[in-house]
């Protein structure tokens, strides 16, 4: 009777393993699917052989959304404030689409990770060595973090593309048809925009953006911009 094939080798357990094998569950199922018996099944490992590498679920989902804040553009030291903010919003979008179970997860987490922490850092310094004081800084961060997530929130329930958007719109149309005379500007977006491609969901998102970038230049204008004399203010020695 000849031998049977040699099964190769179970990769080692670690906790990257660990936390790479979350991800892709809860990428597929959502966050409440996750299980730490589903996780074992995956691994191929007993429930309590990955308790050795993550001691409990919120020490998983730290490591988790710490991967999610791996996958986003750190700006740049010595880039333009506004170039490379714009990156990082766009970029954080990109990675909440990969994993939409992220998005409420993100700015939660007790014990951030090593990538959280340099990501917050990060953005921190660039507004800062832009000349944002230490409250407009948190008033800037604020404001595009909540973009951010309430966008990709919407992303989560609305249209990932402008096709999609489009099919939607059209059959919107058929559906409220007999409601165009009630509620004349909610169909003249649907059906004379939407359904014919107009939304388009990353134009939307960037244009929302760049209101917000050129929002917060405003605030550093005054700063920059040369002091000037007060009119009827007599010069000094005059």
């Amino acid at each position: 009777m000849a031998d049977r094939d040699p099964q190769p080798p179970r990769a080692a357990l670690s906790r990257e393993r660990v936390l790479r094998a979350a991800v892709e569950l809860a990428d597929r199922g959502g966050i409440d699917s996750l299980t730490m018996r589903q996780l074992g099944e995956r691994l191929g490992a007993g429930a309590m052989s990955i308790y050795h590498h993550v001691p409990g679920k919120e020490a998983l989902l730290d490591g988790m959304v710490d991967i999610v804040f791996g996958e986003i553009d750190v700006p740049p030291a010595s880039a333009d404030w506004r170039d490379a903010l714009r990156r990082r919003a766009i970029s954080t979008r990109a990675a909440l689409r990969r994993h939409p179970w992220a998005i409420g997860l993100m700015e939660s987490r007790a014990q951030p990770g090593p990538a959280n922490l340099r990501q917050h850092n990060a953005v921190l310094a660039c507004l800062r060595e832009a000349g944002f004081s230490v409250p407009d800084a948190v008033h800037a961060y604020s404001v595009q973090d909540a973009y951010i997530y309430g966008f990709a929130l919407g992303d989560r329930s609305l249209f990932e593309t402008s096709a999609q958007a489009a099919r939607a719109g059209e059959a919107m149309v058929e559906r409220f048809r007999h409601l165009a005379a009630e509620l004349p500007y909610s169909y003249e977006v649907v059906g004379g925009y939407v359904a014919r491609g107009g939304y388009d969901p990353d134009a939307e998102f960037e244009f929302g953006l760049d209101l917000i970038l050129d929002a917060l230049g405003r605030i550093l204008e005054p700063a920059s911009a040369p002091r000037r004399r007060r009119p009827g203010a007599r010069r000094a020695g005059a």
